[in-house]
């Protein structure tokens, strides 16, 4: 079967149109490219909210390695103090220490500290020690009109898990 010649000999005659003719403007508008301008539009149009994507995920996951963090250190610290007192406010300062590297503010955060059989049972040697870290990181960018930054925040919730030593001193 022979293939038809109908498209080319079409093209060949819109490309011999008369210049005064009234298809020769249409003609050099589809040819006349403008291939930069798109490309410029339509990057614009997909790096913008990539951009923005990339920092807001930047700013999450620098929040969740904060929360992890001071949860960890905090039981660390409070498994190792010598009493309940000390041991909330060492606690307390660690989780400050660790947001504070990650440029977040302790004053927004939320510490729990739960033990195992109970409050009086918490530096009990063999005792369960958890503490939880709860914060909400903002979003990048958001003004802080109208209370927006306050609902553009997700929030992160990490809990560490430390037993005391069986060999501490109780006395």
């Amino acid at each position: 079967m022979q293939r038809s010649n109908r498209w080319s000999e079409r093209c060949d005659r819109l490309r011999k149109v008369d210049p005064g003719s009234w298809l020769a403007p249409v003609l050099r508008v589809r040819e006349a490219g403008s291939a930069s301008l798109e490309f410029i539009t339509a990057g614009m149009i997909l790096l913008v909210p990539l951009f923005y994507l990339v920092l807001a995920l930047s700013a999450l996951q620098g929040g969740a390695l904060a929360v992890e963090g001071a949860a960890r250190q905090a039981a660390r610290v409070y498994v190792q103090s010598p009493d309940g007192v000390t041991a909330t406010a060492r606690a307390q300062r660690a989780v400050a220490f660790a947001l504070a590297d990650y440029g977040l503010n302790a004053g927004d955060a939320e510490i729990g500290i739960t033990c195992a059989g109970g409050s009086s049972h918490c530096l009990a040697p063999r005792g369960l020690v958890t503490v939880t870290v709860r914060i909400g990181i903002a979003l990048p960018l958001v003004p802080d009109l109208l209370a927006l930054r306050q609902s553009a925040s997700v929030p992160l919730e990490a809990a560490s898990t430390q037993i005391v030593s069986r060999f501490r001193n109780t006395g």
